[in-house]
C-alpha cells in the first residue's frame, strides 16, 4: 500500500506535467527555435564572460579551451579559467589549451584547492569585475560552463539575442553516448532528454524559475550583480554560495526570486542539431553515485533549508506563477522520497519472488490480495507501460531508436543509482548538521567530446 499510494501520486505528477506539455506543443507555445549560420556567427551586442572553476581537469581542460576558442567566432568573449596554485597539472593543462590567446584568462586562486566550485566562481567574479575597473568597460553577459563541456558554435549567439528580453538563459544540456558505458553512463541520456525536452519546457512556458544547471547558462550583467549584493550584504564573498553543494540551481531559483525573467531556451542550427553543451557523463556506477549524491543534497535537502517553502517568491505578481513555482520545488525536492519509494518497490518484488518459489514448492498458501488494492496496482502498471514510452520516445528522437529502447531497458539502473544517492545524501546531509565541513565531491573527467570527434566520435 505504501509503494503503490506513492507510485500513484507520482503518476499524478508526471500526467500533469505530460499534459501540459502536450497542450503546449499544439498550441505553439513550446515550440523549438531556429538560427542561422549568419547569425550565429554576428558579432555579440557586448561583451561576454565565460566562467570555468577547474580542480584535478588536466585531462579535459585544454580540449575544452581550444574548442571554445574554435567554435566561436566572436571575438567578444572572455574565457575565466579557475585554477588552483597546488594543483599545477591543471594550470599546465589551462595554459597549453590557451596557446597565448588573448581571449583566455588563468586565473589562480589565493587559497590552496579544493575548496568549493562556487568559492573557486567568486574568485573568477573577483577577477571580471577587477578586469572591468581596469579597462573602463562593462560585460554584458556572464556565462558558466564545466571544465568537460564542448560548447555548440551557436551558443554565444543564442544567449546574446535572448537577454535582450530575460535575465537568465538556460540552453538544454545534452549527454554524449558512451560506447564502454551503455547502462551507467547511457542512463544520463534518457533523464536530461526527458528533463530538457519536456519538464523544463513546462517549466518555462508557466513562469517558474527556471534552475540553471551550471552549463550553457547566461546571465545579465545587471541581475548577477544585484545578486551579488545581496550576497555580500549576508556576508557572502560573491554571486555563488560557497557553502551550497548547488550553487548553480539556487541561482537560477534566485534571479526569478529577484525579479528576473529566466527562460529555457531549445534552438537548433542550420543543420538541425540542438544548440547545447555536450559532454560525457560518469561511466561508473560508483561515480555516478557519488554525483547523483551531491545533487540530491544540494538541491533537496539544502533547497528546504537554504530557500525554504514559505519563502517562495509569494510577492512576485502572478498566482500561476506562483503556484507553478511551487509545484516545480516540490518535483526538485522529491529526489530522498523517490530514494525511499523505490527502495520499498525493488524490496516487495524481492519478497514477492521468493514467497512465489515457496508458493511454487507447496510450502505456504497464496495469501489473496485485498479488492481495494487491485485497482491501484491496475494504475501503477499502466503508469509504468506510460513512462516507459514517453521515456522511450524523447531519448529515440535525440539519440535514434536503438537508444530508445535501451532506454526503457536502462530504468532499472537509473532507479538503483537513485536510491543509493539518496541514501547517501541523507547521510551526508546528517553529517553537516553536526558540524561537517562540505567539500568539492567533485567528478574526475578523463575524455571529452572534442577529442574523440578526432577519432570519429560525435562531430556539432
Amino acid at each position: 500500500m505504501f509503494a503503490a499510494f506513492w507510485v500513484l501520486v507520482g503518476t499524478v505528477d508526471e500526467m500533469a506535467v505530460d499534459c501540459c506539455w502536450a497542450w503546449f506543443r499544439l498550441s505553439g507555445r513550446a515550440s523549438t527555435g531556429r538560427i542561422s549560420l549568419e547569425v550565429s556567427r554576428a558579432p555579440l551586442k557586448g561583451h561576454a564572460a565565460v566562467l570555468i572553476a577547474c580542480w584535478q581537469e588536466e585531462q579535459v581542460i585544454a580540449h575544452t579551451i581550444r574548442h571554445a576558442l574554435s567554435a566561436w567566432r566572436q571575438t567578444g568573449f572572455t574565457l575565466y579559467i579557475g585554477c588552483y596554485g597546488n594543483d599545477s597539472a591543471t594550470v599546465a593543462a589551462a595554459m597549453s589549451g590557451a596557446g597565448g590567446d588573448n581571449r583566455v584568462r588563468v586565473i589562480i586562486h589565493d587559497r590552496e584547492g579544493p575548496t568549493t566550485k562556487a568559492d573557486c566562481l567568486n574568485r573568477l567574479y573577483h577577477a571580471l569585475c577587477e578586469d572591468e575597473r581596469r579597462r573602463g568597460c562593462r560585460y554584458r553577459s556572464v556565462l558558466l560552463h564545466d571544465s568537460e563541456d564542448m560548447v555548440h558554435p551557436a551558443e554565444l549567439a543564442v544567449v546574446d539575442g535572448a537577454l535582450a528580453k530575460a535575465d537568465f538563459i538556460q540552453l538544454p544540456v545534452r549527454p554524449e553516448p558512451q560506447v564502454r558505458s551503455r547502462w551507467v553512463g547511457g542512463h544520463y541520456l534518457d533523464e536530461f532528454t526527458e528533463a530538457h525536452a519536456k519538464s523544463l519546457v513546462v517549466r518555462d512556458v508557466l513562469g517558474a524559475a527556471v534552475p540553471a544547471a551550471g552549463v550553457g547558462c547566461g546571465f545579465a550583467r545587471d541581475i548577477l550583480e544585484r545578486i551579488t549584493r545581496r550576497r555580500r550584504a549576508e556576508g557572502s564573498a560573491g554571486p555563488f554560495a560557497a557553502e551550497c553543494l548547488t550553487e548553480d540551481y539556487e541561482l537560477g531559483v534566485l534571479v526569478w526570486r529577484e525579479g528576473g525573467r529566466a527562460r529555457f531556451l531549445r534552438v537548433r542550427d542550420e543543420k538541425g542539431q540542438l544548440v547545447a553543451t555536450r559532454a560525457y557523463f560518469p561511466a561508473t556506477f560508483e561515480d555516478s553515485i557519488r554525483q547523483k549524491t551531491r545533487w540530491v543534497h544540494g538541491i533537496a535537502f539544502q533547497g528546504w533549508d537554504r530557500l525554504g517553502w514559505s519563502r517562495l517568491a509569494w510577492r512576485r505578481p502572478g498566482r500561476v506563477g506562483k503556484l507553478a513555482d511551487a509545484w516545480m520545488a516540490m518535483r526538485d525536492r522529491r529526489g530522498p522520497l523517490t530514494a525511499i519509494v523505490l527502495a520499498s518497490s525493488y524490496a516487495l518484488l524481492i519478497v514477492e519472488l521468493l514467497l512465489g518459489i515457496v508458493r511454487v514448492a507447496g510450502l505456504a498458501d497464496e495469501i489473496p490480495v485485498p479488492k481495494s488494492l487491485n485497482p491501484v496496482l491496475t494504475i501503477c502498471l499502466a503508469s509504468f507501460v506510460w513512462r516507459c514510452g514517453v521515456r522511450a520516445g524523447f531519448t529515440a528522437r535525440e539519440y535514434g531508436a536503438w537508444e530508445g529502447v535501451c532506454a526503457i531497458l536502462r530504468i532499472p539502473v537509473a532507479n538503483l543509482i537513485a536510491i543509493f544517492a539518496g541514501q547517501r545524501a541523507l547521510a551526508s546531509y546528517i553529517r553537516t548538521l553536526n558540524g561537517g565541513m562540505i567539500v568539492w565531491d567533485k567528478t574526475r573527467h578523463d575524455a571529452h567530446p572534442a577529442a574523440m570527434s578526432v577519432a570519429g566520435g560525435p562531430v556539432l
